[in-house]
């Protein structure tokens, strides 16, 4: 679909749902200077979102609701066709969108529950925290992340625009994709890593405290997202059960031809070594393939590797080196040295520049243990 330049969205916008995306939204579009109704049925959340500052309740006499307002569904994706539908009924002008983190089967009961098609713009901010409730709601959660915005055929190119320049207001880059194509996508990289990452840390439950005492970095970062709201993935994996299962099917294959070989091993077989390497040289060539910064495919980075005292200041004291070695940082990652008041820092950056910083950290009295 053709877009013309982005401008600022026109307020006032209502936000319905006060959870962790609607109030970021809303507090994302305050800070724009937008005008923002805001709307739940969780009354507790709803004050919480107007402390905060992310808008007023709707029906507030300081805010009244245009015919061109713009309509933000953000509550959980059992409800949300219902919402939309009663959305596009109780306001017959506005552009009518949602956040749901899927889009076929909600956009479809939506219609079919009376929601205005010509009006209805799919939409799903590819961002999000670990926790829940507004409580945890950022003004610049969505600052440089992907929008998804999913019209359907009979949208009008006007709503359809009215919900970019939603995506850019908020400071998110917005690309077009078909609620279809929209749910395989997101299959494979969210809602598939969400059940992976569950079953992975479950695994933790019947484990020996002492064992999860040595837990690297790795597996925190693999079990990251398995502190994320059950109930929330509940729905989510039913509204886009068959994408996912796909995905988790070729997961599960790719985890049956290793667990063939490793028990094949334990039994002192060592005739299938290779398939282990297979499955783990296909990986690498499938992490390659993650975007990287600025959307590139990511470049290879060496990680320097400083050890620091657990103390305030240390960080930013290494940073501010890194900074004046003229070195730019790609990432950061830090892990806490079990039992010790240190923490170990990788800085990722750009081969040609590791041996100078490694240089210039090691003049400023940091203790450097090397590359990798």
């Amino acid at each position: 679909m053709s877009s013309s330049p982005p401008v600022a969205v026109v307020g006032p916008v209502l936000v319905i749902g006060t959870g962790l995306i609607g109030t970021s939204i809303a507090l994302a579009l305050t800070r724009a200077g937008v005008e923002v109704a805001l709307d739940d049925v969780d009354v507790e959340q709803l004050k919480l979102a107007v402390t905060m500052g992310a808008g007023k309740v709707l029906g507030d006499p300081q805010s009244q609701l245009s015919t061109s307002t713009l309509v933000v569904v953000a509550v959980p994706p059992r409800f949300a066709s219902a919402v939309i539908a009663q959305a596009s009924k109780d306001f017959p002008e506005a552009t009518i969108t949602d956040v749901t983190s899927v889009k076929s089967g909600i956009l479809k009961r939506a219609i079919a529950l009376g929601a205005d098609t010509s009006r209805l713009v799919g939409g799903h901010p590819m961002a999000g925290r670990e926790v829940s409730g507004a409580a945890g709601a950022r003004k610049d959660l969505f600052d440089d992340r992907l929008w998804i915005v999913s019209p359907a055929p009979e949208t009008e190119a006007s709503h359809y625009e009215n919900v970019r320049n939603l995506a850019i207001t908020c400071g998110a880059v917005p690309i077009e994709m078909s609620p279809q194509e929209h749910d395989e996508a997101v299959a494979l990289v969210s809602h598939a890593p969400q059940v992976i990452s569950s079953a992975l840390a479950a695994q933790l439950l019947p484990a020996n405290a002492n064992h999860i005492a040595v837990a690297g970095q790795g597996l925190r970062d693999m079990t990251r997202i398995a502190a994320s709201d059950s109930s929330l993935w509940v729905d989510i994996l039913s509204e886009n059960a068959g994408p996912v299962s796909e995905v988790v099917s070729g997961v599960v294959r790719e985890l049956q031809e290793v667990l063939q070989v490793l028990q094949e091993l334990a039994s002192g077989d060592q005739d299938h070594e290779e398939i282990i390497d297979a499955a783990l040289k296909a990986g690498i060539k499938g992490r390659a393939r993650i975007p990287g910064r600025h959307g590139n495919i990511e470049a290879p980075f060496i990680e320097v590797a400083v050890l620091i005292e657990d103390k305030p200041g240390e960080l930013a004291r290494l940073f501010v080196a890194a900074g004046e070695a003229g070195v730019n940082l790609e990432d950061v990652r830090i892990e806490h040295v079990l039992g010790k008041p240190s923490g170990l820092v990788e800085l990722s950056v750009k081969p040609e520049v590791a041996e100078n910083l490694v240089h210039k950290l090691s003049l400023s009295g940091f203790d450097v243990r090397g590359l990798a």
